[in-house]
């Protein structure tokens, strides 16, 4: 078989069946001619000579020829194909329409399974002084996809959002109705018309938190924001939104048969008005356990005071003013609140020092309240050991003196500086209370006195604090003082010339505190009660002359 590779300039192999010159090509759809084009710088360019269009490439192996193929300019029909050996490839081919506003058609005139069909119509906007971008407009079916995978695309989204905001809604409805359900049952209804209703209630006292409030404030309960744990729950610090700081009592469970004994002891604890018991803001019963807000004492706890290793001590005299203020405070709930309050749970770590080292008795989580008339309380045992009183522990019957006797302890503690329980004594002597009756039996009183103690009180001062001591932990509790008694003693030892500055200190405070207004009945009528009360009704009209011209 013949077969040239002649060139024409361009570089372009012109294999057989395609050829230069006569007689060299197999028909004349294959004659090839090679001319110049001055668009090209002269250089000779390959044509098929029968429809004039300049060959690009010839491929025999795949049967392909490229060719340049003019721009249309106007309508027409092109047909010069349709008699040739040579067809539009339906795959190798790129069809265009240029310009805006076109449209064109392109279709195979054979009958068999190469046949194919093109159509194209470009549209443009026209602009002033140009038009923009041309595209092309959709198929029908492609119309028909492009909308379904829009609309298809919407419904995704909308179910998702829909689903998220309904996900979001319902756990917000959820939440409103638990915290509806906790402070229904945390007796919240009965709270606010008790409070609504009392014309005795502190204002500042008369508030409900909301749990989003508390969480914000203790940091959502952070564990570093603790400040002490106690067998009825745990205390943080925390930062109202008007920068006040708080004391959030989280209570580690509540019997539900009790909730209403403790709505009514907030109420109570509400109404207490004394420079010596902390005070109680508020509280928040939408949440599963009531939380409850107190104003925050910054100085600890009395018993870190008294523990050897602490660098600063207290001296006598605010150890002797500490116990007076302390006795004051509880002789107001037993005697002089609207509504008797026991405690419970006195103890050095229930004792609070504010800035000015002034106590503050603190945690009622256990205290009750009872009827003016009634004299004791039937409950089961709570306390602490080294600081329960054993006739309640026997009777499980508490009395007002069971917190007489429970004082009795943090008042040995002050003389002594030991702890209430101590594993370095004696087992006989374990319990201070025991270890400080046996000393007093056996004369050694000054032996476990603390050292700063027997260095700054004088020798009478200790006896007669001693000895007060030993009546508030007599096993029969008829026999113990009232917390009365003990204060008005307290304040006795308090007068003494030596203790002068620690008195007058405590007064200008207390004068500070007469108008606050109390519910008390019956302080009226007792005249002689220690100084260190700080409402009105407690003092008498001796008292207060006394005060004036100190």
């Amino acid at each position: 078989m013949y077969t040239s590779q002649r060139d024409c300039g361009n570089k372009v192999s012109i294999p057989y069946p395609f050829e230069i010159g006569n007689g060299c090509y197999v028909g004349d759809w294959f004659e090839i001619v090679c001319r110049n084009d001055s668009y090209d710088l002269g250089f000779p360019k390959p044509f098929l000579k029968r429809f004039n269009l300049e060959v690009l490439e010839i491929d025999i192996a795949v049967g392909k020829i490229r060719v340049n193929y003019a721009i249309f300019s106007s309508s027409k029909n092109h047909s010069e194909l349709e008699k040739s050996p040579f067809v539009f490839s339906d795959n190798k081919n790129s069809f265009v329409v240029m310009g805006c506003n076109n449209s064109a058609s392109l279709r195979s005139l054979l009958n068999d399974s190469n046949s194919f069909e093109y159509d194209v119509n470009e549209l443009c906007e026209n602009m002033d002084g140009s038009y923009r971008a041309c595209f092309e407009p959709p198929t029908s079916q492609q119309m028909r996809a492009i909308v379904i995978g829009i609309t298809t695309s919407f419904g995704v989204l909308f179910l998702l959002f829909g689903g998220w905001w309904s996900y979001k809604l319902i756990k917000k409805r959820k939440m409103i109705k638990q915290k509806e359900k906790f402070f229904k049952r945390n007796g919240g209804l009965l709270l606010q018309l008790q409070l609504s209703s009392s014309d005795h209630v502190n204002v500042e006292s008369n508030k409900l938190f909301s749990s989003k409030d508390l969480e914000e404030a203790t940091d959502r309960f952070n564990a570093n924001r603790i400040l002490g744990r106690g067998g009825q729950g745990t205390v943080y610090k925390g930062m109202l939104s008007n920068e006040r700081i708080v004391a959030v009592k989280r209570s580690v469970m509540i019997d539900e048969e009790k909730l209403e004994e403790f709505v009514n002891e907030v109420v109570i604890l509400s109404r207490i008005n004394h420079r010596n018991v902390v005070k109680l803001l508020g509280c928040c019963l939408e949440t599963e356990i009531p939380l409850l807000v107190y104003e925050f004492v910054p100085n600890g706890t009395l018993a870190h005071y008294l523990d050897d290793q602490n660098e600063f001590l207290l001296t006598w005299g605010m150890r002797l003013r500490i116990a007076t203020e302390v006795a004051g405070a509880l002789f107001y709930l037993h005697s002089a609140a609207s509504s008797p309050i026991y405690h419970r749970d006195i103890k050095t770590t229930n004792i609070l020092l504010d800035e000015k080292y002034r106590a503050k008795v603190t945690d009622f989580g256990t205290s009750r309240s009872i009827a003016i008339d009634q004299t004791h309380l039937t409950t089961l045992v709570y306390g602490t050991f080294g600081y329960l009183d054993l006739e309640y522990f026997q009777s499980s019957q508490f009395i007002e003196k069971s917190d007489v006797y429970s004082f009795g302890v943090v008042l040995a503690e002050l003389l002594t500086g030991e702890k209430a329980i101590s594993s370095k004594r004696t087992l006989e002597t374990k319990s201070l209370a025991t270890y400080f009756l046996n000393s007093m039996e056996e004369n050694n009183l000054f032996d476990i006195i603390d050292n700063r103690v027997l260095k700054e009180a004088k020798k009478e001062e200790i006896i007669a604090v001693a000895n007060l001591v030993k009546r508030c932990l007599n096993l029969s509790g008829k026999k113990r003082p009232t917390m009365k008694k003990v204060a008005k003693e307290l304040e006795g030892v308090l007068q003494m010339p030596q203790n002068l500055e620690e008195v007058l200190v405590l007064k200008n405070e207390m004068f500070d505190q007469y108008n606050v207004v109390s519910t008390s009945t019956i302080a009226s009528k007792d005249s002689s009660i220690a100084s260190s009360l700080d409402t009105e009704p407690l003092l008498s009209s001796s008292i207060l002359r006394r005060i004036k011209t100190s």
